[in-house]
């Protein structure tokens, strides 16, 4: 009898603390790619990712060719008057350029993904302030990324929240859609159209 009753106490109190677990939490999503398209000045990054290869990366690529082809073009007409420590210094700089331009393009990649990330800070800085500042004031307790999570209310998508806290402009078509589910106000947040200017009064003749 004692067993069953601290069962029962230890039954009830594990579906108190679940029951107020449920209470308490509160889940979002958040998708950092669909903030970051609709950041002011996004656009630039591209040219600029355009700008970091044509002028820094190319160079070094044309630098490490012409330095492979002059040291094996000298290893080759002087390899057999070396001594045999120099030539196994020199063989080991050839392969450090051979290497470096077999793999040029993994070389590219890892660059231009880093100069990515450098130029998208500022960016992601703002974002996830917001998002932190969102998460305390309207206590998230769980955020799963958008493509994690297969069912969530859009009142709970994060995104919507954070452009607005941002002051992003939503596309035209899903500002429409927004606004139908009732996610955002009546007034418009995308850029207005421009209104031609109301005529002038005509100038009351002279008695």
């Amino acid at each position: 009898m004692k067993k069953c009753l601290v069962g029962c106490v230890i039954l009830a109190a594990s579906l108190f603390i679940n029951a107020e677990t449920k209470a308490q939490t509160k889940i979002g999503t958040f998708d950092e790619q669909s903030v970051l398209g609709l950041m002011p000045g996004i656009q630039k990054v591209d040219t600029l990712l355009q700008k970091y290869v044509g002028d820094s990366l190319k160079p070094e690529y044309d630098y490490e060719m012409s330095e492979l082809m002059r040291m094996d073009s000298t290893f080759k007409k002087d390899s057999a008057t070396m001594q045999p420590g120099t030539r196994g210094i020199v063989q080991k700089e050839i392969n450090q350029h051979k290497y470096k331009i077999v793999n040029w393009q993994q070389y590219q990649n890892q660059m231009v993904q880093q100069k990515e990330e450098e130029l998208l800070y500022p960016y992601k800085q703002r974002i996830y302030a917001s998002l932190e500042k969102i998460i305390k004031e309207q206590k998230y307790t769980h955020v799963f990324k958008g493509d994690q999570l297969l069912v969530a209310p859009p009142s709970d998508n994060l995104v919507i929240k954070v452009a607005l806290d941002l002051k992003l402009k939503f596309p035209k078509d899903v500002e429409d859609q927004l606004r139908a589910q009732g996610l955002l106000d009546s007034a418009p947040t995308s850029a207005p159209a421009s209104r031609p200017a109301a005529p002038k009064p005509a100038a009351k003749p002279k008695q």
